[in-house]
């Protein structure tokens, strides 16, 4: 087809035809990339600093990312249809987890909406190859361009893909290289033990390294913790004594040059458990406490995925290095005595009653035994290491009750001897207790008088007219004054509470009650955990075995200082069985119950000849007839005892005399008839002379409720006695 324009003719062809349709779907731009189709979609500006430190101080790089805007727009989109994403200003782009800004970008992407997506440079995008051949993915299926400071790219085109990945990549790799060379030089650094975080409490940073807080209060609570842990032996147990006497601890804030303000807070768990584990407070540096593992990181909570490292694991270790509170020798012992108050299965430091947990060691295999506890006071142990590792049957087990009696009986005797020099140590830490206490005080007051003066002269440096800056400064000078009033009130209360020096009454009391340490040992205010750190300062290890599974325990007490003491004793056990003179005991209370012996006599009997029952010192009539009930159901003793001449039973004699039991029973409970009381049954006696009179009974008329015959009530003759006599 031909068309006449002006004096020229065009033929319009198919392949002219096709290019003219394409134009028509393209707008004027810059770039050839894009068309229509991206102008018709939105254009996305990523917008991100890598930490909140940048977007404070790095400000025109924020500025320029943001006009980024302006360049979307000089390549065809309209205003409306610019969106910018800033949501992870502030956000390392090492990874998409935290970035909700980023998974929003992704998902706009995935749905078709995006036409275009602009950073300042590709590394504003993402910091890691997974994420960046993602979008690239997402960018090339839904038909999204990138564009840069340099120029547009389409990730669809083979060129425009592999510079892409190369800028990714490039990206990845500078993130590297810069955090090892900066870790290269804090490593360089911590090697030579100049390299400081930030000072634990006690310490200050210096332009030479570290040193002692020049403030002596900050000071003294440091070193309280150290005396108190070794006096108290736990670290709750110095926590609880920092918050009962209000002791706090200097914190300072850091600061870039000179000494930050110092806070005053009471302690908690974790203060008090990382001064008692920080090796500088030994004079030690250690550089690689801490280190990253990240099976535990938890996407999204920033620290996470950080464990204590073990000492082998420690990268940096520089004995006498810093100045120190106490020795290093001093300090692993501290470490070994936390490790012992651990929770680990079987060891540490006791939890309940006994006195004797994390002590007890099975005598079969050697392993912990483990304690539980049927009653608050009843500690019952178990060997369970190999049911636990192999799963094997338990070794053994028995309630601790004889052990811990034996073990009490041990520790009154081997204290006995210490006892007057006990009072006297006892005397002398109290005394140092209270001086302690007040010294802390006192700084206290110096303290809080010195910032009442400072912010009176504050007060009274101003311009009386400035009347805002005045009365902020009057409400500090009240507050401090306030202060003031609150510390000189806790040290008259240290006071009150704790005399300057005892008394002579005070004193004799001390002593008087280090020489009654049996009367000091069961006294009501002496507590378990108390006990408890005693028995585990005498005795490093209780080594106990069943004798041949019956109540019998040989117990081997190892002293510290190595001497061991050999002791057997007896264990409830749960039945008969198990009694380590079961069938000897079963024949003799078989032999004494055949020969009619009554419970109560059975059981004196076997007192008097050294047996022992299952639960307990002594048989008594009520355990003596569980016994012979569960003898009889075995089998080992006759259901019923052999009745001796001239006895009888209820049922044999109400039948031979012709009336009821009733009536029988009520001759019994009037004494008519003579009666002994065998196990759980009466026997009634009756000899010839004795049946011919009840037979008289029987047949005489009664007149209201007795006899006509006065005579009939006297017994025609005297009953015997039954063997062991009767109840």
């Amino acid at each position: 087809m031909w068309l006449s324009r002006g004096r020229r003719r065009h033929m319009i062809t198919p392949s002219t035809q096709n290019r003219d349709e394409a134009a028509s779907t393209r707008s004027f731009s810059p770039s050839s990339k894009i068309d229509l189709r991206h102008l018709s979609r939105t254009a996305m500006v990523y917008v991100r600093q890598s930490s909140a430190r940048q977007v404070m101080e790095n400000v025109e790089s924020t500025r320029m990312q943001y006009a980024l805007v302006d360049r979307a727009a000089y390549y065809g989109w309209e205003r409306d249809r610019i969106e910018v994403i800033d949501e992870d200003l502030g956000v390392s782009g090492a990874g998409s987890a935290e970035r909700v800004g980023f998974r929003k970008l992704l998902a706009e992407i995935s749905m078709g909406h995006v036409g275009i997506v602009f950073g300042i440079e590709m590394s504003r995008l993402a910091r890691n190859c997974r994420d960046w051949h993602h979008l690239l993915e997402l960018c090339a299926v839904f038909d999204a361009l990138l564009g840069d400071a340099d120029g547009i790219y389409d990730p669809r085109q083979y060129n425009d893909r592999l510079l892409l990945g190369l800028k990714g990549t490039m990206s990845e790799a500078e993130l590297h290289i810069l955090r090892n060379r900066l870790l290269e030089g804090r490593n360089n650094k911590a090697r030579r033990g100049e390299f400081f975080a930030h000072a634990p409490i006690g310490y200050v940073r210096t332009e030479t390294g570290m040193a002692l807080d020049p403030d002596d209060q900050v000071r003294r609570s440091v070193e309280l913790v150290f005396e108190k842990f070794e006096e108290l032996g736990s670290a709750t147990a110095v926590l609880k004594w920092f918050r009962r006497h209000e002791i706090k601890m200097g914190v300072r804030r850091s600061c870039k040059a000179g000494l930050g303000p110092v806070e005053w807070r009471l302690p908690n768990r974790g203060t008090i458990r990382g001064i008692l584990r920080h090796p500088a407070y030994a004079g030690a540096y250690v550089f690689g406490r801490s280190i990253m593992d990240p099976k535990r990181r938890i996407p999204g909570k920033r620290g996470s995925g950080r464990r204590l490292a073990k000492r082998d694991e420690w990268q940096v270790f520089l004995r006498d290095k810093l100045p120190s509170y106490i020795s290093w020798d001093r300090w692993e012992r501290n470490q070994q005595r936390l490790r012992e108050n651990s929770t680990s299965f079987g060891v540490g430091a006791p939890r309940g009653a006994s006195l004797i947990a994390g002590r007890v060691r099975c005598g079969k295999c050697g392993s912990r035994m483990a304690v539980s506890y049927t009653t608050y006071r009843n500690a019952y142990f178990k060997c369970c290491d190999a049911n636990l590792q192999r799963a094997e049957p338990i070794c053994q087990s028995f309630s601790g009750r004889s052990l811990e009696s034996l073990v009490s009986e041990l520790v009154l005797v081997a204290t006995a001897p210490a006892s007057i020099e006990l009072s006297l140590q006892a005397a002398d830490a109290i005394e140092a207790d209270r001086r302690k206490l007040e010294e802390y005080h006192l700084q206290s007051v110096e303290r809080a008088a010195y910032e009442v003066e400072l912010a009176r002269r504050r007060y009274e440096g101003v311009d009386p007219d400035n009347r805002l800056v005045a009365a902020e400064l009057e409400r500090e000078w009240e507050s401090r004054l306030k202060a003031k009033r609150e510390a000189e009130e806790s040290l008259d209360r240290i006071r009150s509470e704790h005399p300057r020096q005892l008394t002579a009454e005070q004193r004799t009391s001390i002593e008087d009650l280090a020489k009654d340490f049996a009367g000091l040992w069961n006294a009501p205010t002496t507590t378990d955990i108390d006990r408890q750190a005693i028995v585990r300062l005498l005795i490093d290890d209780i080594i106990v075995e069943v004798i041949n599974d019956t109540e019998r325990l040989s117990v081997v007490v190892c002293w510290a200082g190595g001497f061991e003491s050999r002791h057997e004793i007896r264990r409830p056990v749960s039945s008969f069985e198990h009694l380590d003179r079961s069938e000897e005991l079963a024949d003799r209370i078989g032999e004494l119950y055949n020969q009619g012996y009554p419970l109560v006599a059975i059981a004196q009997q076997l007192n008097a000849e050294g047996y022992k029952p299952a639960r307990g010192d002594q048989f008594t009539k009520t355990s003596m007839g569980a016994l012979c009930r569960m003898l009889r159901r075995k089998g080992i003793i006759a259901a019923t005892p052999e009745i001796p001449p001239y006895f009888w039973r209820a049922s044999q004699l109400s039948t031979a005399l012709g009336i009821g039991k009733a009536t029988l029973s009520g001759w019994r409970r009037r004494g008519w008839v003579q009666v002994r009381k065998v196990g759980s049954r009466w026997l009634y006696w009756a000899d010839e002379a004795e049946f011919s009179r009840l037979e008289r009974l029987a047949n005489h008329p009664l007149r209201g409720s007795r006899p006509t015959c006065p005579e009939l009530l006297v017994p025609a003759s005297k009953m015997p006695s039954l063997p062991g006599g009767g109840d």
